[in-house]
């Protein structure tokens, strides 16, 4: 199938990207990717869209294995998800827990419409639709939103006082040697609502406006995401990936404290010494498929700002060996280290222990793979997740506890991480 494409000049980045956000969520399945004009040499363009199902990928088992032969046999855009829970293929490993929000394992759909959105110029591509037309139907649509309040109570999975004893018996297996880091989760949620999905999304985005956003629709299932994190991105044979791992809250209204407060995470020795066991875990896994030292770290504890929070992040990259499939890169490097800790398959036993919720698609991965085979995915963090059939939402917040974590300050960053989540569902 030949795709017809064809280029827009645009005059409001902004305004177009709502106007697109509105078109794709008419379809059942749509993929919003947006960049929020942060600047990075990584980056290709300011916004990707994808909407309508031509043809879809979600086994029940065995992903893996065939995942390269779908991807062959579509030369095109596929855009999807792995969720966290695809482990149990790679490790292997199985999960008891509960699942309410529900999405599959591993989803990938080939769009009929996709949109490219760069400086000023808006890319339609089609399989069957006229581009012109499409245009015509983004452009005319209004953005005005609803009025729509709402306060949704919000309840913990894990009490408080849970978590703090539960973070004491992690750092007694680091202790035992079983581990050097683990990142735990807990989660938040709300049973029997009702809200306007694309609405939450624009108000979370509001204000937590960060760069690896997406608005993810699966029929009745969402992901409403403002995550700051890259999982992977290949391009041609190079391949890199950018961990997160340390955070600081912000002064909004003291440029002075909230530039202390970057540098207090810079010069963190509990949070530098997180981030190097995760970059130490992504060099190990990105060696499996690279050529021999051809992996680097190219960025080492950079701090970067977010609306709310400052962030360590470093970047590790290699060049991938000839003949390395989807399959290998993804068998070799999920999940991602920064959402498990080290080493990656004890730590994943640990998470099943404690956790007291299966993360289904938290923690995993949505983006895209091109027509030439490139692909970029973000991390899911920062996210509500919403199933509107059962009208129960979640979202989850963890951190990773080293045998020098505070039970009380690890808390308090779950908290801080799920601010702006709060903010909107309050």
């Amino acid at each position: 199938m030949n795709r017809t494409t064809a280029s827009f000049s645009i005059q409001h980045t902004d305004v177009c990207k709502q106007q697109m956000l509105n078109w794709a969520n008419r379809f059942n399945i749509c993929c919003f990717l947006d960049n929020h004009q942060y600047h990075s040499q990584h980056q290709a363009v300011e916004c990707l869209a994808a909407a309508g199902a031509v043809n879809i990928f979600s086994p029940g088992e065995n992903a893996l294995s065939q995942l390269d032969a779908f991807s062959n046999t579509h030369h095109d855009w596929l855009f999807g998800h792995f969720g966290y829970d695809l482990k149990n293929e790679t490790a292997p490993l199985h999960s008891q827990h509960e699942d309410r929000i529900g999405f599959p394992d591993v989803f990938f759909f080939q769009p009929e419409t996709v949109l490219q959105l760069k400086d000023d110029t808006l890319t339609i591509s089609c399989l069957e639709k006229d581009p012109a037309a499409v245009y015509q139907e983004i452009s005319s649509l209004s953005i005005t939103g609803t009025d729509e309040s709402w306060a949704i109570p919000i309840r913990q999975k894990i009490p408080r006082s849970d978590y703090i004893a539960t973070v004491e018996k992690l750092r007694d297996h680091i202790l035992r040697g079983d581990c050097y880091e683990i990142n735990f989760c807990q989660e938040f949620f709300a049973e029997d609502v009702e809200v306007d999905a694309l609405q939450v999304y624009r108000r979370l985005t509001a204000i937590s406006p960060n760069p690896f956003s997406c608005f993810y629709k699966l029929n009745n299932r969402y992901v409403l995401c403002a995550s700051p994190e890259r999982y992977l991105q290949k391009k041609g044979n190079h391949i890199l990936s950018q961990p997160i791992k340390g955070t600081f809250k912000r002064n909004a209204l003291d440029a002075a404290a909230d530039a202390a407060l970057k540098q207090q995470l810079q010069q963190s020795e509990k949070d530098k010494s997180e981030n190097v066991m995760v970059v130490d875990l992504v060099r190990n896994d990105l060696s499996r498929i690279c050529e021999e030292g051809s992996v680097k770290v190219d960025e080492l504890f950079g701090v970067y700002s977010f609306p709310q929070v400052h962030q360590m992040i470093s970047t590790v990259s290699g060049d991938l060996k000839p003949g390395i499939t989807l399959s290998k890169i993804i068998t070799a490097t999920f999940p991602m280290g920064s959402m498990t800790g080290a080493p990656k398959r004890r730590v994943m036993e640990l998470i099943e222990q404690y956790e007291k919720t299966k993360r289904g698609i938290y923690s995993g991965a949505v983006g895209y793979i091109s027509p030439g085979k490139d692909f970029d995915f973000n991390v899911v963090i920062r996210s509500i997740l919403y199933n509107a059939a059962n009208r129960y939402l979640s979202y989850l917040v963890g951190g990773g506890i080293t045998f020098y974590s505070d039970p009380g300050k690890e808390y308090e960053e779950c908290l801080l991480k799920a601010e702006a989540i709060r903010k909107v569902l309050s």
